[in-house]
């Protein structure tokens, strides 16, 4: 007994040695380790390429460990945070997050991806922005406080991803991409809510309308959009193409795609996941859940599939942390973003006319 315990004790002794060594090849698969950095890389590493080693458990956070920085030079995506939920119907809390979906990175920036075994950061160039900032003692000024974020990050050719916070913030988003692209774009929802309940006040804070509003100024053209996952009603769905929940649950994930890039078709779009897409059992930390929804392998799945879209932004929303249970609800936001990276990580390297900001 004694001595099969030392022998585990010196296989787990040498393979921790070889993963905290500089030296090693590039065999053990663990992204950054031939870099001398150890730790804290989010504010340490100099290159906007590369990994470095980081204990799960500790030191700063970023959105996978990426450089924390505001310096967009050479930048193919800045991911950054909307921490609002003055727009919240039901339970608040989403404020909390971009923090929470940050916490639940740490582990996918350690490894390379899957299955692709691909080291992610060593073709595409991604830093943490921080997050947008804005006063809740003045709502009124939170939607411009976003737009104008928004457009400082998209008017330097890079890509947007945006982690929240409640669904109202992926409005000022929308203008902002509006504003660079031009109108209307296409979008792709995944959501329990259609949130094209119609709303006669055209400065209302409400996390259940926006598209309302997005479809009646332009921003959007319901007739190359599409909404996964639904499972409320609405009296009108305002022409955006809908494949509810029990839809998903009929068909297999290629029929899924296949319907979305029908829809949208090449037109440049914009993607937005709110979390209560999926069925609480798999996110019950959301402001809003419902159940029936799809599941954590269903999205993924989906999401692996749709590298062909146009897409000119992307958000994931209604993380609230206070309602979630072992992270799981921002591990699966984590994962989702970390699935939105590697999409736009192949456009770069196959599709070598998707030129990020400038397309």
């Amino acid at each position: 007994m004694l001595k099969i315990t030392n022998s585990r004790c010196f296989s787990l002794a040498f393979r921790l040695a070889c993963r905290f060594n500089s030296t090693t090849t590039s065999a053990s698969g663990f992204p950054g380790e031939n870099s001398d950095l150890r730790g804290d890389g989010a504010i340490r590493r100099t290159e906007l390429y590369g990994s470095t080693i980081e204990q799960t458990y500790s030191g700063v956070l970023s959105f996978l460990r990426r450089n924390y920085t505001r310096n967009l030079k050479g930048v193919d995506v800045a991911v950054t945070g909307i921490p609002l939920d003055l727009a919240t119907t039901y339970r608040p809390g989403t404020r909390f997050g971009p923090k929470g979906i940050r916490e639940a990175s740490v582990q996918l920036a350690e490894l390379k991806t899957y299955p692709g075994g691909l080291d992610l950061f060593e073709d595409l160039a991604v830093i943490d922005y921080g997050d947008c900032w804005f006063d809740p003692g003045q709502p009124k000024t939170v939607p411009i406080a976003i737009e104008n974020h928004a457009k400082k990050i998209i008017d330097q050719n890079v890509f947007l991803l945006s982690l929240g916070g409640d669904h109202y913030m992926s409005y000022p988003l929308l203008k902002a991409h509006v504003a660079r692209y031009g109108k209307p774009l296409s979008l792709i929802q995944f959501d329990a809510h259609c949130d094209t309940w119609p709303d006669t006040y055209p400065d209302s804070l409400n996390h259940g309308t926006m598209f309302y509003h997005a479809v009646k100024e332009g921003l959007i053209d319901p007739k190359t959009s599409i909404q996964v996952g639904i499972r409320t009603y609405n009296d009108d769905f305002m022409g955006v193409k809908v494949l509810d929940a029990d839809w998903v649950h009929r068909h297999t994930t290629e029929e899924l795609v296949e319907e979305i890039r029908n829809r949208v078709g090449d037109t440049r779009t914009y993607l937005t996941f709110d979390i209560d897409c999926l069925d609480p059992a798999f996110a019950p930390g959301t402001g809003t859940p419902v159940c029936g929804g799809l599941s954590t392998a269903q999205a993924i799945a989906v999401i692996r599939q749709l590298g062909s879209i146009n897409y000119v932004g992307m958000d994931i929303v209604e993380v609230s942390p206070q309602y979630d249970h072992a992270n799981i609800t921002a591990l699966a936001a984590a994962t989702l973003g970390h699935e939105f990276l590697i999409l736009l990580r192949n456009k770069k390297m196959v599709d070598k006319s998707f030129l990020f900001g400038n397309h």
